[in-house]
């Protein structure tokens, strides 16, 4: 895998899908959907979208999960879910937070309301100093950052530029490939 550079790996920006900063969640939600279309053919959707100022540069992305969040603004409230996730929040603890914030309690009803409200910049989330990966670098060394980091994603640069993401599911199919044609 030392021979194997980033940039073979990565889906290049042009391809991923994209918005601007100021764009609704609406406009993120539609550019998620457009991107599953267009590569439907693809073994994986793109799960995310980049978020681009105005000079066209990636200052962000929204998740899946990004996505969910934003459509309920009282998560806000809560201590940041990552932390809670590795904390072995049981079942119980979860509903009284859900009755106690009253979550959902119309969502579906507002859900148009709350896509076309709600700016991207609010609620993107602002990759850290650790999620970037330069494109000559090893498909090893990008291994290492994804598995420590705790990443689904590095955003892949050429001279302090973002010019593609490098999923953690492309990374682990070639992985699996490859142990799948040693012979035991």
């Amino acid at each position: 895998m030392k021979s194997i550079k980033i940039k073979q790996m990565m889906v290049p920006l042009a391809a991923y899908a994209t918005v601007l900063e100021d764009a609704s969640l609406y406009e993120v939600i539609m550019a998620l959907d457009e991107a599953r279309e267009n590569f439907k053919d693809s073994r994986y959707p793109h799960r995310a979208v980049l978020v681009l100022d105005g000079d066209g540069h990636v200052v962000g992305k929204v998740s899946m999960l990004g996505i969910l969040s934003a459509l309920e603004p009282k998560y806000d409230q809560i201590a940041d879910s990552e932390i809670m996730s590795r904390s072995g929040i049981n079942p119980e603890f979860l509903t009284s937070m859900v009755e106690k914030y009253s979550l959902w309690e119309k969502p579906l009803e507002e859900i148009c309301a709350k896509a076309n409200g709600k700016k991207v910049k609010n609620f993107m989330y602002v990759p850290t100093e650790g999620e970037y990966i330069k494109e000559d670098v090893t498909l090893d060394d990008a291994i290492h950052l994804l598995v420590l980091g705790d990443y689904q994603s590095l955003l892949v640069t050429k001279d302090d530029k973002i010019t593609g993401i490098l999923r953690l599911t492309d990374v682990l199919d070639h992985v699996c490939d490859l142990a799948k044609s040693c012979k035991i």
